[in-house]
């Protein structure tokens, strides 16, 4: 590759070597990921050459023999929880997985990447038709700079008619789970307010469903008189019920491309079911279903919300912690 600058002449022909060399070779190019630069730029790559890749947001220079960042803050490393080696967009990460609490150990200050999922609701009952589906946990995402040891949270899930428990990144938390209408007494019926809202109980009228945060989850389906709505997941609301049919939970994020895996692999924060004579689907994310007279719970390590029913209810299944870094 030519270096330096080139001061082109009024007149002068402009020729493919020299676009290559002073424009195309000296640009920052984007890529989507870096298995896409790879394959777009192999057989001429010369040091000196930047990208931008989309998946990462990270911008490289070609040193001649790799490709490193440029500027401000790189990726550290540590260690805590279950490790495992994954590969996102062509390049090796570490993949730190924490499903109890514990510490995060900064071996080398940096930015990482992580998702922290707070624990699902518990669901409530209703005798003449069916408990509203509970709520999943919190879902947060995003990239932090780390130069200390961080304290890892994970949170329980909640027991019948109960939030579940915010889990933690030090200051990152995944919100609470809300609770699946139930029939202890009027204002119980409703489903209850959180990350994402759990779904309405039965009670003979159409109760209504709990509010989702809209930044970490959705809003509960409503009850029909004869069956409870789903909780809201990450992804998606709950769906109300219909007749006697409880309503669906809604589904969770899709987290396999931060995981290294393909697309619809794992799922975190599905929404309960909600109760009926037909129970609701739990979402996808670990969401409990709904039942006739028991109720699924929500999957441990997934911030599942629990499954409505007549007599008991699922409890919400515990959150999760990943974080990951560039090998």
């Amino acid at each position: 590759m030519a270096e330096g600058f080139f001061d082109f002449t009024p007149g002068q022909v402009l020729t493919a070597a020299q676009v290559d060399d002073y424009l195309m070779r000296q640009a920052v190019m984007r890529f989507a990921d870096a298995a896409a630069r790879t394959t777009a730029l192999s057989g001429v790559l010369v040091e000196g050459m930047m990208s931008y890749l989309k998946d990462t947001d990270a911008v490289e220079v070609y040193d001649g023999s790799a490709w490193v960042a440029v500027g401000g803050a790189q990726y550290g490393t540590a260690t805590g929880g279950s490790s495992s080696t994954i590969t996102v967009g062509g390049e090796s990460y570490t993949l730190l997985t924490f499903t109890s609490s514990g510490t995060l150990t900064v071996t080398d200050a940096g930015i990482f990447d992580y998702i922290v999922v707070g624990g699902g609701g518990g669901a409530g009952i209703h005798g003449g038709g069916g408990g509203g589906g509970a709520g999943a946990g919190g879902y947060i995402t995003g990239t932090a700079y780390l130069d200390a040891n961080a304290t890892i949270v994970i949170g329980a899930g909640g027991a019948y008619r109960t939030a579940g428990n915010g889990s933690g990144l030090d200051s990152m938390i995944g919100s609470l789970g809300a609770r699946g209408g139930d029939l202890a007494a009027a204002d119980l019926q409703i489903g209850g307010d959180g990350a994402s809202g759990g779904g309405g109980s039965s009670s003979g009228g159409a109760n209504a469903a709990g509010i989702g945060d809209d930044l970490s989850g959705n809003d509960g389906g409503a009850a029909s008189s004869a069956a409870g709505g789903g909780g809201g997941g990450a992804g998606a609301a709950g769906s109300a019920a219909v007749t006697t049919t409880g309503g669906d939970g809604g589904d969770g994020l899709d987290a396999s491309a931060f995981r290294g895996e393909s697309a619809a692999t794992t799922y975190y924060a599905g929404g309960g079911g909600g109760g009926g004579t037909v129970g609701g689907s739990g979402g996808l994310g670990g969401g409990g279903a709904g039942g006739g007279a028991t109720g699924t719970a929500g999957t441990a390590n997934t911030g599942g919300g629990g499954g409505g029913a007549t007599t008991t209810a699922g409890a919400g299944g515990s959150g999760i912690v990943l974080v990951r870094f560039k090998d």
